[in-house]
């Protein structure tokens, strides 16, 4: 992954590369960063994870791997961000599909509403970062940890406002690690009749689920 020598630590770090001057934060400095990482996040969101390196990002951003260094804290503290962007991407695209719907939606007709913005291009990266998570978690720990804290609040808000919040935390859950599995059974078998299948089930038991209160 690492093809320019930086030498990065386990937390994305790069001490090898100290020398090299960062960011500061002015409105200038973020704007130009922001404009990089959108690059670099698209790049990632149409060629995945295979053969990611610090040099392809700066091919792809239209800069240089010192340049990228100014910005960001290493190859590793890069391909978080870029992750959590297109992570976010997707979460706001199944918002915006859930509230396009009719006021009053059920919990299933919200999740229904919510699985074609799952399928989009950045699906496939998502996939491969949790895989490169579990294969080193000291180094790539990161791009899997805060995943469920950026799914949970938007999984949260779709359950009935009545619920308790044990009870939205536990049907949240539930859909969280039931939409994972179908992603990556749809990614690795690419079986999409018996992944429609399963998560129309996930869907029938979630009318039950909100049913169980009328």
């Amino acid at each position: 992954m690492d093809d320019v020598g930086v030498v990065t630590s386990t937390d994305g770090r790069s001490p090898g590369r100290a020398g090299y001057r960062r960011s500061t934060g002015s409105p200038r400095g973020e704007a130009r960063r922001q404009e990089l990482l959108d690059r670099v996040s698209e790049d990632l969101a149409v060629n995945g994870l295979v053969d990611f390196s610090l040099r392809r990002a700066a091919r792809a951003a239209g800069t240089t791997h010192k340049v990228l260094l100014y910005h960001f804290d290493g190859p590793d503290d890069l391909l978080r961000q870029a992750i959590l962007r297109l992570r976010d991407r997707r979460i706001d695209r199944g918002l915006a599909a859930a509230a396009a719907g009719p006021p009053g939606q059920t919990l299933a007709a919200r999740v229904r509403a919510i699985w074609p913005a799952l399928l989009g291009e950045e699906s496939r990266v998502l996939d491969q970062a949790m895989g490169l998570m579990m294969y080193d978690p000291g180094r790539y720990g990161e791009l899997g940890r805060g995943s469920s804290q950026q799914y949970l609040p938007a999984l949260l808000s779709f359950c009935p406002q009545d619920w308790s919040g044990q009870r939205k935390l536990e049907v949240a859950e539930m859909i969280l690690a039931a939409l994972r599995g179908f992603l990556i059974d749809w990614l690795a078998s690419g079986n999409a009749t018996g992944v429609e299948a399963g998560f129309e089930a996930l869907a029938r038991a979630l009318e039950r689920e909100e049913a169980a209160d009328t």
